[in-house]
């Protein structure tokens, strides 16, 4: 009898680098709030923040202290104004400077309420500064006392002068969305006079938002443990580099909602279909689609346009569409490895033997959204038996008013979001 001989396997090595946890959210007295008490409760952690109110004319300014002292702080002048410049020619060189001069120390980076922290995300992919730090952990504040009324808003940044660039014309409701989609934890900050009731109602509605969030409450209490706080958001590793952005979540299988009414009027409707879009009366339904819902995300299939991944976003009373490149049924096989390897599982496991990987998965959610009525009428925008059975070759004669929107090249079939 022979024994196998016992392998030994080496320990994984250590990760020293300093952990970044970054910071977000859109109400500067909550995000800040959380900041200082994050510092009291760790004395290991430096804050970096930007303050971009000159932005527009090239000036941010640059403050770095830690829970007892002001490091430094100084006024930047960028070539270019705007967030991406910034990301790049100061915040990544800031933290990678740090992490070199105080050794052993974590950084924490709060962001401006503009700033989305998938942009940090996205700056940092194939930056050098990930050699350097790691980017532990995604966090967004939402203050109890104004989250509903920024989400429920149809002001654009502009409204508020808070735009980053002249060509900035986003919804505070899309980038407080953003914030709270994109994270890992999500900090709920009220006070103690916080009515417990919506106080429950915020975190139904986070939770429909980012179901893949861990949920911090705070100010349940009369006094605020920030040690405790500290060690719930930090060095968790919740961050997953790898993941997709909201746009390409649905393509890798993975949720975008919930399908879920609950008592206290926070609703999500998921909808899903194999059959295509009638791209005249799809068209004609969003005004009615978008009335009610806070939050509208997914990915579409539209007739006239088979070969064309749709990406459907909609808050704050506006709708985006945009195209994100090829279906794999559209494409060669041996074209299939330019997606990522949970797009192409995901496809072989829902895998239809006439439409392939085509498919709309979308999301609505709200307060009191008619289920039924939404369901009904997204049915009712699908090609009917008749209009399916014309095959492929006649649906792109259909009336189409999005005609010329989602082009597709060999440029943009890529349809990954990082």
């Amino acid at each position: 009898m022979s024994i196998d001989p016992i392998t030994s396997v080496a320990p994984a090595r250590a990760d020293h680098r300093p952990a970044v946890t970054v910071l977000s959210g859109f109400s500067p007295a909550a995000v800040q709030a959380a900041a200082r008490a994050v510092l009291l409760g760790d004395d290991r952690l430096l804050a970096i923040s930007h303050d971009l109110t000159g932005i527009r004319d090239g000036i941010v300014r640059r403050t770095v202290r830690s829970g007892t002292e002001l490091i430094e702080q100084r006024t930047v002048e960028l070539v270019h104004g705007c967030v991406s410049c910034t990301l790049r020619e100061d915040v990544l060189p800031t933290l990678a400077r740090l992490a070199r001069d105080h050794p052993g120390q974590d950084l924490l980076l709060v962001l401006p309420p503009a700033v989305e922290p998938e942009a940090v995300a996205t700056a940092c992919a194939n930056h050098p500064v990930t050699g350097t730090v790691r980017f532990d952990s995604y966090v967004t504040v939402v203050d109890a006392d104004r989250f509903l009324d920024d989400l429920a808003s149809t002001d654009d940044l502009r409204d508020r002068g808070m735009h980053a660039a002249d060509n900035d014309h986003r919804a505070v409701a899309e980038v407080v969305v953003h914030q709270v989609e994109y994270c890992d934890t999500v900090i709920l900050w009220s006070r103690p006079d916080t009515d417990p009731l919506e106080l429950s109602r915020l975190g139904t509605l986070v939770h429909r938002l980012a179901p893949w969030a861990v949920q911090v409450p705070t100010g349940t209490t009369n006094s605020l443990d920030c040690t405790g706080l500290a060690a719930l958001i930090r060095r968790t590793g919740r961050h997953d580099p790898t993941r997709p952005g909201m746009l390409g979540r649905a393509l890798e299988g993975r949720p975008i909602a919930v399908h879920d009414p609950s008592p206290d009027g926070v609703t999500s409707v998921l909808f899903e279909a194999r059959r295509p879009f009638h791209p005249q009366r799809l068209h004609d339904s969003l005004e009615t689609l978008t009335d009610e819902a806070l939050r509208g995300r997914g990915q579409l299939w539209i007739a006239s346009q088979p070969d064309a991944v749709v990406a459907f976003e909609s808050a704050g009373g506006g709708v985006s569409m945009v195209g994100l490149g090829y279906w794999l049924a559209a494409l060669p096989v041996e074209r299939w490895t330019e997606t990522s390897d949970q797009r192409r599982l995901a496809a072989d496991l829902s895998w239809d033997p006439y439409y392939g990987d085509r498919r709309t998965v979308l999301a609505l959610i709200g307060l009191h959204l008619d289920q039924a009525a939404i369901t009904e009428l997204l049915d009712s925008c699908l090609l009917t038996d008749a209009e399916l059975a014309d095959g492929f070759d006649r649906w792109p004669a259909l009336t189409d008013p999005f005609a010329g929107c989602f082009p597709l090249t060999d440029h943009n079939d890529n349809t990954e979001e990082n």
